[in-house]
């Protein structure tokens, strides 16, 4: 503290000053532990082995749940989700349509990263039978980006259609058709499928309790110093 400092601002706003720091690094290091709790929930439902459970439209479901859906695929409007880097490499996620039934909002399949290798993909490279299938996946998201630059789609391009960090109503708007709430994340060992390794995006739960610690310890070393130089200040006055 400079002499200035000492000069114009009385004690007790000092104190006031940091009891209001040390309570707001108490609030952030219980944020990082409830967010650390709620990263290694994700965790272990990520980790879950049980069976595919059957999935229709209207049932409840929880994050990364395992999941079969039967229906057809829509091959004529697909989306290639760009600007998805793996392995240093820059490629697209490949979004299906899966038809579960008249009327109903369309469940979009996410089958797996391609790399890009060309200004356009062709039609036949990502091309799905129409026939009748049943799809294994977890129950999933769209990637999401920090910050995003102009529309996620441009308005009528050709199918399949690019899309960069697209929203789920930007791709019902695309397909002119109501979409389920989540995304199918294609079970490895399906079929019609491409590259697909899916991990939690977000840190871990470990980094969290890390920065609570070190909150805390900011908020304890902040509330010794206030207690320090409470004590010395009685001392002198008395």
């Amino acid at each position: 503290m400079t002499l200035s400092a000492k000069k114009f601002l009385p004690s007790w706003l000092l104190f006031v000053i940091g009891a209001v720091l040390v309570v707001q690094f108490a609030g952030l290091s219980v944020w990082q532990i409830s967010r650390g709790l709620e990263k290694r929930a994700q965790r272990d439902l990520f980790s879950d082995q049980t069976g595919f459970s059957s999935w229709s439209d209207g049932m409840d479901i929880r994050p990364y749940q395992r999941l079969k859906a039967t229906g057809f695929y829509d091959s004529e409007h697909q989306f290639l989700v760009g600007n998805i880097i793996l392995n240093n490499r820059s490629g697209h996620y490949v979004l299906t349509p899966l038809v579960v039934g008249d009327d109903r909002p369309l469940l979009l399949i996410n089958r797996g990263w391609i790399e890009r290798t060309a200004a356009t993909i062709d039609a036949p490279r990502i091309a799905v039978a129409t026939d009748r299938v049943t799809v294994l996946g977890r129950a999933g998201s769209l990637p999401k980006a920090g910050h995003r630059r102009g529309d996620a789609i441009v308005p009528g391009s050709p199918w399949p259609q690019r899309a960069v960090y697209p929203t789920l109503d930007d791709l019902a708007t695309a397909i002119g058709h109501d979409t389920q709430p989540f995304v199918l994340l294609m079970d490895p060992q399906d079929a019609n499928g491409f590259l697909r390794h899916w991990v939690l995006e977000e840190m871990g739960s470990e980094k969290h309790f890390a920065y609570a610690l070190q909150w805390f310890a900011m908020g304890a070393l902040l509330a010794g110093m206030l207690v320090w130089n409470f004590r010395r200040g009685r001392t002198r006055s008395a």
